[in-house]
């Protein structure tokens, strides 16, 4: 069985962000973007993602990943 994998670290590395300021951007806590970023969440809101896409200016494909 494979496993959704989130590469927002990456996304967040070439798009030169921090957490700090993409976390206020999409509107969630630090703590919550953090969760998401080091892969330990099991959803994310369509609403976050959409958010994280229109700041990061990506795709979902670029955050998230299917691995078997």
């Amino acid at each position: 069985m494979g496993n959704i994998v989130l590469h927002l670290d990456r996304v967040m590395v070439e798009r030169k962000i921090s957490l700090n300021d993409l976390a206020e951007k999409v509107g969630i806590t630090n703590v919550n973007l953090s969760k998401i970023k080091n892969n330990r969440v099991t959803a994310v809101r369509f609403s976050t993602l959409e958010a994280l896409c229109r700041i990061l200016h990506c795709q979902p494909g670029d955050i998230l990943k299917y691995e078997e």
